[in-house]
């Protein structure tokens, strides 16, 4: 028997915000194509490169607030914000 994902509204949210962010991403480096810099990360990069570390970094944040406290996911957005803004605009 095959058992399939429940898709809730926040899974399905979060799909959809992953989806547009790549479109948006693919657009915008069509318009304008990214160069490799060098940030603060160690490596020299390019928008999509710190768009993944980024989107991986977020996820470790998520899954150490779920680790270490018992407090809700929506505390814990404002921090993902201002890393990925972070990592984008300076990484």
């Amino acid at each position: 028997m095959i058992e399939w994902m429940a898709w809730t509204t926040v899974t399905a949210s979060f799909f959809l915000t992953i989806f547009l962010i790549l479109a948006g991403m693919l657009v915008w480096e069509l318009k304008s194509p990214s160069m490799e810099r060098k940030g603060f990360l160690p490596i020299a990069t390019t928008r999509g490169d710190r768009l993944f570390i980024g989107l991986l970094g977020s996820a470790y944040l998520t899954l150490t607030w779920v680790g270490l406290t018992d407090w809700t996911l929506w505390l814990v957005l404002p921090v993902i914000v201002v890393f990925m803004s972070l990592v984008m605009r300076y990484g």
